[in-house]
């Protein structure tokens, strides 16, 4: 299609927008008249129960005299605290995101010969990925977006699979850890595809070693020289693993139920789960922290001043800073008040890679805004819960302190959120639920039918008002 074609049709269809946006909008009254919960949430963040999960287990209140009283966070993955899941192999210096999928698959942590078992699979599977995949996939059609690139690898791969359609528990599981294995191959040959075609870097495609973990891996095949520290290796474990799970109603674990509930296959189901995923309100939240800090870091000349920093903030709250959103992005969570687990154990790791990095001034900044940040925005904005750092506020530091590029943040979510995907995919599928549809109240007014020829005649007098 040629350009001056496109701008014939963006013009038509500006016009069309307009009626969309004329007809479409509710009154946002009617949303506490019919005491309709938007997101599935009440005003004080409280969800909906849509469903029952063994999976994971978030904790942000206790109930004292039948009342909601805030907590420090906890996360549990089958009933086991994500801090002791994380104190024991940091203790047993070992590497945690595969001991994870299988805690989250089949509800136990694993023995030495049941981890060694599911490592073998996983590098069997990896080894699986035809080269002509590579080649004419990946490689032929890159594009600027890895979570697009993923999105298309995994619904492609339906077409490899003589079994794609069967959705036993046996084959759902056969598949679902075929897709584990393969989404960093798929991501980082996306983000290698996309480089060279691009951005005219040169191309790298190093094929997986199987004696390293998924994450040594990602970097392993991600970097030129394949080098990396076993601290870096190791933060990037525990991303991994503090990622692969968040609750059944996170936006794009629900996606995974909903999707899964109406029969179909598993690569339309994480295909799905996926494009949630995409979302910036969702799992490109961590890109936007980075690019407010870099706003902040070229705005503030001094960065240990506590005043500077603290009237940023609030000009951000005020949509006078960086994307005036009115955000401080990296602070507050849908259903964390005190604090997010996953942040305080992400912290000391960071701190410690700062170090490594030369990097420690960056890392107080992040710091000194954890702690302003939550009075600027009780002080600015009415809240009904508490404010805190959310795990997305030092991933991305992380991330840029390993040398990830940017496009690859949102994929390396999803490299370990399809492990608790594939653990709800699979709990639909054995507690054979209903299809999930919820309601919806139509609040549109009954209208007459009317002919061409009355519409016509309305549009006529339409214009002799108008003029």
């Amino acid at each position: 299609m040629k350009e001056f074609e496109y701008a014939d049709i963006a013009n038509e269809v500006k016009e069309l927008a307009q009626i969309c946006k004329k007809n479409s909008k509710i009154d946002p009254e009617l949303y506490s008249k019919y005491e309709v919960k938007r997101g599935l949430r009440d005003i004080s963040g409280k969800a909906v129960l849509t469903g029952l999960t063994e999976i994971s287990e978030i904790v942000s209140y206790t109930i004292v005299d039948s009342d909601l009283v805030p907590c420090e966070g906890k996360l549990y993955y089958q009933g086991v605290n994500v801090q002791d899941l994380v104190n024991g192999f940091i203790a047993e210096k070992r590497f945690g995101f595969e001991e994870t999928v299988y805690l989250l698959l089949f509800g136990e942590l694993p023995n030495k010969e049941q981890l060694e078992n599911l490592n073998a699979l996983l590098v069997k599977y990896r080894e699986e990925l035809p080269t002509s995949f590579v080649r004419d996939i990946i490689m032929k059609a890159p594009s600027r977006d890895m979570m697009n690139t993923l999105a298309r690898s995994v619904l492609t791969l339906y077409s490899y699979d003589e079994k794609a359609d069967d959705t036993s528990v046996e084959n759902v599981l056969r598949q679902c850890l075929q897709l584990i294995s393969l989404f960093p191959l798929l991501s980082v040959y996306g983000y290698q595809a996309y480089s060279h075609y691009h951005d005219g870097n040169s191309l790298f495609i190093h094929s997986p070693q199987p004696e390293l973990s998924t994450a040594e891996n990602i970097l392993h095949i991600l970097r030129p020289d394949s080098k990396f520290t076993h601290l870096e290796a190791t933060i990037l474990d525990l991303a991994l693993v503090l990622h692969a799970e968040h609750g059944g109603g996170n936006n794009s674990t629900f996606t995974t139920h909903v999707v899964t509930s109406s029969g179909t296959d598993t690569y339309s189901a994480i295909a799905a789960s996926l494009g949630s995923l995409k979302g910036p309100r969702h799992g490109g939240a961590n890109i936007k922290v980075v690019k407010m800090f870099d706003d902040m870091k070229e705005t503030i000349k001094d960065w240990e001043d506590e005043e500077a920093v603290r009237e940023y903030l609030v000009d951000l709250l005020n949509k006078r800073r960086f994307d005036k959103a009115g955000l401080i992005y990296g602070m507050g969570h849908a259903v964390y008040s005190i604090s997010d687990p996953r942040a305080e154990i992400f912290k000391g790791f960071v701190k410690n890679l700062s170090v490594e990095k030369g990097l420690e001034k960056e890392y107080a900044l992040y710091n000194m805004v954890e702690r302003l940040a939550p009075e600027v925005i009780a002080k600015e904005r009415k809240i009904y819960k508490g404010v805190s750092a959310n795990v997305d506020f030092y991933s991305g530091f992380v991330y840029r302190m390993l040398d990830l590029p940017i496009e690859l943040y949102t994929p390396i979510f999803a490299i370990a959120r399809i492990a608790g995907w594939s653990a709800h995919r699979i709990e639909e599928i054995i507690n054979d639920g209903k299809i999930i549809r919820p309601g919806y109240k139509c609040v549109a007014k009954h209208k007459k039918y009317k002919t061409m020829e009355d519409r016509v005649a309305e549009e006529g007098n339409e214009d002799i008002r108008l003029a």
